[in-house]
């Protein structure tokens, strides 16, 4: 037990040291270094890791650990920093999403003192190994860590158990245009699309087949025998239709897209407008100029 203590107050070399990185022994260790030292927070004097890159949460997975929540209760609790005012999270914005949600206006945490440099790596490493992160938050924190570490791509694959494809393959993504950026955190492009679509060149061709992924339903491959690594020269008018949309609303269908950088549907005199949780409807309304009014 000696040896650990003083292995974790080296901070996160230990972490960085061993041959392939693991955030949840990282955590658990510190969890039981630290258990005697447990105390229930206000969730309200809780705010994020400042260094947190995750701009988006599954709406569906937060409810499904809020029921768990109200069922079993924190099983590990969260590990704070003290703050000004209150504290930052280091570890454990899901857990503490959640219990919000469950209810909960207390959570069971762990008070340690890390200093900026380390909350950061924290947070990226933390999110890299959670499988419900976005393809585009995955490789902005994969890109940040590779660049604070000084590490190869090669050598960040190692680490993290990753493959060295697929860590080029999602790096590519942050050569994505911005609002195509915005429909692959949404999940309203799919990785594999995604991939496909960072081997243009073309912003402006790469936003046109973007929006056609989505109202003409093109498969992976259809986009990849169209998309070659020899030529970027994409004819977009000439790619198939697969939707029963009418041709004069296809304009309508990305004109939305364009104003609500989310998937959108014309179809049988509707509008179809997909949303990921309250938040991200809410974010449409604005768009849309609805207020919503306080009861």
């Amino acid at each position: 037990m000696e040896t650990k203590k003083k292995a974790l107050g080296k901070g996160l070399e230990q972490l960085f040291s061993a041959s392939v990185i693991d955030f949840d022994d990282f955590e658990k260790d510190i969890v039981e270094e630290s258990s005697k030292d447990t105390v229930e927070i206000n969730i309200d004097d809780i705010r994020s890791n400042p260094y947190q890159p995750r701009k988006t949460f599954d709406t569906e997975t937060l409810n499904e650990l809020a029921k768990s929540i109200e069922q079993y209760g924190i099983i590990q609790p969260i590990i704070v920093k003290k703050s000004i005012k209150g504290y930052e999270l280091i570890a454990g914005e899901r857990r503490t999403k959640a219990a919000k949600l469950a209810g909960l206006t207390k959570i069971p945490a762990i008070i340690k003192d890390f200093n900026d440099q380390e909350m950061m790596e924290i947070a990226l490493i933390e999110n890299i190994q959670r499988e419900d992160l976005n393809p585009i938050d995955e490789a902005t924190s994969i890109n940040n860590i590779i660049k604070l570490r000084g590490y190869t791509q090669e050598e960040f694959a190692q680490k993290f158990g990753k493959s060295r494809t697929y860590v080029t393959n999602i790096l590519g993504l942050l050569k994505l245009p911005e609002d195509v950026k915005k429909l692959v955190e949404k999940r309203n492009i799919s990785m594999s699309h995604a991939r496909v679509l960072s081997k243009i060149d073309d912003d402006n061709i790469v936003s046109d087949l973007a929006k056609k992924i989505i109202t003409d339903e093109i498969s992976v491959h259809e986009l990849e025998q169209l998309v070659s690594k020899e030529s970027n020269s994409v004819d977009v008018k000439k790619i198939g239709k697969k939707s029963n949309v009418e041709s004069n609303y296809r304009l309508y269908e990305n004109l939305l897209i364009d104003k609500l950088n989310t998937k959108t549907r014309i179809n049988n005199n509707r509008i179809e407008i997909y949303f990921d949780g309250k938040e991200d409807l809410e974010n449409i309304l604005n768009k849309l100029n609805i207020k919503i009014e306080d009861e």
